[in-house]
């Protein structure tokens, strides 16, 4: 290419992408991918306060059966009664929402939203999601799923009370509780939203990541949190529909007389005129969205795991087609395990032992990426910075809550613990805590990238310890009681001989997860006082490997500034024998680097040239 078609190239891609924009424009209705990233998680962090406080108000309730809530009448009105009491319609509401809002509103969109939007694009060296159009609706989508859910808290008769997973028939009948009213109604408008959402996300990412890699950039020099967001991406795209056709015909059900999971319903003695519904069929779409469910919100802490253990062993990530193919087998198992959450449903055995056999194969991939985890740490020269002790507490929560998956994975046992604290212990360990490390290890990771600054390290490490021993404060006492058959969702249980001496035990719980709320506003002022006043981040604060520390410390609207770089080796040469340095990002030749290439690399050489040359004619295409 002469040198006045590459400067009319690059003065093009200034126009196109550095328009000079309004605030709202630039900062409220944004295409660009960082600014999107930044309100997704804004939006998750809000939503994440709101869905803590509520577990806290339902420890309270259980730790303190005779607390009294008259404090919070200014906030909750007539939910709480004259006595000071909650009204257990009210918990089963909050239990309700809390799980909603953790699963899809925090762990979904403010991880995954957050992370692929911000990351996609500047770590396989693109100027932008495929499209920034399409990427601005996904997160107002999202957004007005959360004011729809979030009005739903302020309805006369209260918000969605029929546990996260909304099972019919109590959620199915308006008139069966005041959780199934107009709360549920808002609840499934809200969800359909989200999922809308979701789609035009997910089709975005995986666009991006297959189609405007830079050059150089082959999928097998993909950094895992990229090959993470992918496969997020493709189960979201898979699963999401199937919710959504269950909630739909949900909504037919309650206002339009069908009867897909209502049949022979009475109520008050009254006969319903429904005929012929099943609540299992319910349970069967749900479930085929939900255990994918599980891995949407797992599989980007993963891969943010896996880059910061590498970042801060100083070593090449150990495995990595094997961590490439244990997130593929992952993937694809979660499609074919769902009905392990319905062995109480009155299963044939023998479809059971079928569920029981593939969700016990799951724990092969798992325990690859918990060993190759394991193995990158060995014997490496760690630095123990915030967001690595979140990923570590990411691999410890992995490993102890996928234990417990391995006992409920089995049938028989299953069929005893199902209601019981135990699998409330299990999930929240495996997916709730582990999922919510992964996140706030990406904030603490790229928060340089994003606002320019660097979080206070004190606090951040203050932040993990008072955390990972909250965790597992709150949820190891849970699992020895859930395994004794403490029953989940009870508003109270002290009229109970065989519950009531676990009170001194919930108790202890409450006092654990108030400690690990505080926690969470620690990080929450270092959060937001690091963007204002943190310490003035380098352009690399980490010495990092992959494209996005190549940009300026302030990426504009198109990240770099003229060309693209260009990728010629892996994201994990860290701490190569012979090289100057204990890294080599991702954009320097081997050409550059004779000391330390291995005896395959130098074959790489002769296809430098081959590579810029593709450079030329990508960036010419993508105008």
């Amino acid at each position: 290419m002469s040198s006045a078609s590459e400067t009319l190239l690059l003065s093009s891609q200034e126009a196109h992408h550095h328009k000079p924009q309004n605030f709202w424009f630039k900062y409220v209705f944004a295409q660009d991918h960082k600014t999107i990233a930044k309100q997704y998680l804004i939006t998750g962090i809000f939503w994440a306060i709101i869905g803590l406080f509520m577990s806290i108000l339902f420890r309270i309730q259980l730790g303190m059966q005779d607390a009294n809530f008259t404090w919070l009448k200014p906030m909750l009105g007539d939910w709480v009664t004259a006595t000071g009491k909650l009204d257990p319609n009210f918990y089963l509401a909050l239990v309700t929402m809390h799980g909603t809002i953790m699963v899809f509103f925090v762990l979904t969109a403010g991880l995954s939203g957050t992370f692929s939007n911000f990351l996609i694009p500047l770590q396989i060296g693109a100027r932008d999601m495929a499209s920034g159009f399409m990427n601005m609706l996904s997160y107002w989508f999202f957004f007005l799923a959360s004011v729809v859910m979030f009005s739903s808290m302020f309805v006369s008769t209260g918000p969605a009370g029929g546990g996260w997973v909304v099972y019919p028939p109590l959620s199915a009948l308006p008139q069966a509780h005041p959780g199934s009213g107009m709360g549920m109604t808002l609840w499934l408008v809200s969800m359909a939203l989200f999922i809308i959402s979701q789609l035009l996300g997910g089709i975005n990412y995986i666009t991006t990541v297959i189609n405007l890699r830079t050059r150089g950039m082959t999928f097998s020099k993909l950094p895992l949190t990229i090959w993470s967001f992918l496969i997020t991406a493709i189960l979201g795209l898979i699963s999401f529909p199937v919710l959504f056709s269950a909630v739909l015909l949900l909504v037919f059900d309650r206002h339009f007389g069908t009867s897909f999971y209502l049949s022979d319903i009475y109520i008050n003695g009254e006969a319903l005129h429904n005929v012929g519904g099943s609540p299992i069929l319910f349970q069967h779409l749900f479930w085929f969205l939900g255990h994918p469910e599980v891995y949407i919100v797992l599989l980007p802490g993963l891969g943010i795991t896996s880059e910061i253990i590498a970042t801060n062993s100083r070593k090449p990530i150990f495995g990595y087609r094997a961590m490439i193919a244990s997130m593929l087998g992952i993937a694809f198992l979660s499609f074919i395990v769902w009905a392990h959450h319905m062995f109480v449903s009155g299963m044939n055995p023998f479809l059971g032992s079928i569920f029981m056999f593939l969700t016990l194969i799951i724990a092969v991939p798992s325990a690859v990426k918990a060993f190759n985890y394991i193995t990158t740490l060995w014997r490496g020269n760690i630095v123990f910075t915030p967001a690595m002790l979140f990923a570590i507490g990411l691999v410890s929560f992995f490993v102890s809550g996928g234990l417990t998956g391995i006992i409920l994975g089995n049938s028989a046992l299953d069929i005893q613990l199902h209601d019981t604290y135990f699998v409330v212990a299990h999930f929240h360990l495996v997916m709730g805590a582990a999922s919510a490390f992964g996140l706030l290890a990406g904030v603490y990771h790229w928060f340089p990238k994003m606002f320019g600054r660097m979080m206070n390290y004190t606090m951040g490490q203050i932040h993990f310890w008072l955390t990972f021993v909250g965790v597992y404060m709150v949820f190891v006492p849970l699992h020895y009681i859930g395994i004794a058959g403490f029953p989940r969702r009870y508003y109270a249980f002290t009229s109970y001989d065989f519950t009531n001496k676990f009170l001194d035990m919930n108790t202890f719980i409450m006092y654990a997860a108030i400690l690990t709320f505080v926690a969470q506003l620690i990080f929450l002022y270092n959060f937001i006082s690091s963007i204002f006043n943190g310490k003035v981040a380098p352009a690399n604060p980490w010495r990092s490997n992959t494209l996005e520390w190549t940009t300026p410390i302030h990426p504009g609207h198109g990240n770099w500034p003229g060309q693209l770089p260009a990728v010629y080796r892996w994201p994990y040469d860290y701490s190569k024998p012979g090289a100057s340095e204990d890294y080599i990002p991702q954009n320097i030749p081997y050409s550059l680097t004779p000391e330390s290439n291995f005896p395959h690399e130098k074959d790489a050489i002769q296809d430098e040239k081959q590579i810029e040359q593709q450079n030329y004619n990508d960036q010419f295409n993508h105008l």
